[in-house]
């Protein structure tokens, strides 16, 4: 079905549609109307098999924030834009699913920190959204990814993968995988414990998907809702640091712009935090790399099925630089850790 076709379902008077971003998993627009622009999705129904959840999880959450009354939240979470019909979402006569949502104007997504200003902000906006969802019960939202963010499945599948594949193996991703593979549990066995406990989780927190105003240069939104589920916030934390505080051209971990970062999220967040969650986060910072270099390296062995490709060996060379951050991170964790207990501290006083 013509890409206009579908747009006018959400507004009749649609017109130009153009690229937006550049996410691995939805194909995303801009689409120009008679009045104000929408963003609209295809939901990648090979990556979420129920769409419907995700609408459900998002209606959950715009009626959540809408009760919050705390005016220190700045924070825009887009609204979804109903069809013609009245529906929340799109079903083509291929079986997608679209969905259409407000578009925030000048603002833009970055692709790395250009400074420490940036991290605080992205720090900043990551506490104000965990801060907005805090009192949604986690446990009333549906599981839209089974599975995500769950380390030891990932691991699991990579070995499954392994012993199928005809592609010989890369050994420096091979041998990294098979000397870190006694940390997978970290995050699931503490929560298991009843040290950590499922909240309503954004899922994807990295940089592209915070929104920038183009003219104050602060964080006015956080885009990418569909992986928002139960989970441990510390998936977050980890996920959002392994984006920012990754140098890209050294694929190390720039211990400054995680303490900005990590100081603006606990600005917003320290108080609701137990001594629990911080002993965790060096795990999770330590995790998160890991287990998304695991994932590019598994789908690059199974044939380039899950993460979008230009090249053959792209989720290849993805899984390498997550390798490598990793190390980074635990070259400098003595640093890290005084770090968070600094953080903790000072929360006290």
């Amino acid at each position: 079905m013509p890409l206009n076709v579908i747009a006018q379902q959400f507004s009749r008077s649609a017109t130009n549609i153009q690229p937006l971003g550049n996410g691995f998993i939805n194909d995303t627009y801009r689409v120009t109307t008679g009045t104000k622009p929408f963003v609209l999705q295809k939901i990648n129904k090979h990556v979420f098999p129920n769409p419907e959840q995700i609408m459900t999880n998002l209606m959950a959450l715009n009626r959540h924030i809408g009760r919050v009354n705390d005016k220190s939240i700045a924070l825009k979470i887009p609204q979804l834009l109903p069809t013609g019909n009245g529906d929340n979402f799109f079903c083509d006569g291929q079986g997608d699913y679209w969905r259409a949502l407000n578009y925030i104007e000048n603002t833009e997504s970055l692709e790395t920190i250009a400074d420490l200003a940036q991290a605080e902000q992205v720090g900043s906006a990551l506490g104000q959204f965990h801060r907005l969802a805090y009192g949604l019960d986690a446990t009333t939202l549906c599981d839209t990814l089974p599975g995500f963010h769950i380390t030891p499945g990932y691991l699991r599948h990579y070995q499954e993968v392994k012993n199928r594949t005809p592609i010989a193996e890369n050994s420096y991703c091979r041998d990294f995988i098979a000397r870190l593979q006694h940390i997978v549990n970290d995050l699931e066995t503490a929560k298991e414990q009843g040290f950590l406990s499922l909240k309503v989780i954004h899922g994807d927190p990295k940089l592209n998907n915070f929104l920038f105003d183009t003219t104050s240069g602060h964080i006015v939104s956080i885009v990418d809702l569909d992986t928002v589920k139960p989970g441990l916030i510390h998936y977050d934390i980890g996920d959002c640091l392994r984006s920012c505080s990754h140098n890209t051209m050294t694929d190390s971990f720039d211990l400054e712009i995680c303490r900005r970062l990590l100081t603006s999220y606990l600005a917003q967040m320290g108080n609701l935090f137990s001594m629990n969650d911080y002993q965790f986060l060096y795990p999770a910072i330590r995790l998160i790399p890991f287990e998304l270099g695991i994932r590019f390296y598994t789908d690059y062995l199974d044939g380039n099925r899950y993460f979008k490709v230009t090249e053959p060996d792209d989720n290849l060379r993805r899984a390498n630089s997550q390798f490598l951050l990793c190390a980074s991170v635990m070259a400098q964790e003595i640093e890290i850790k005084n770090l968070i207990m600094q953080l903790q501290l000072q929360s006290v006083n």
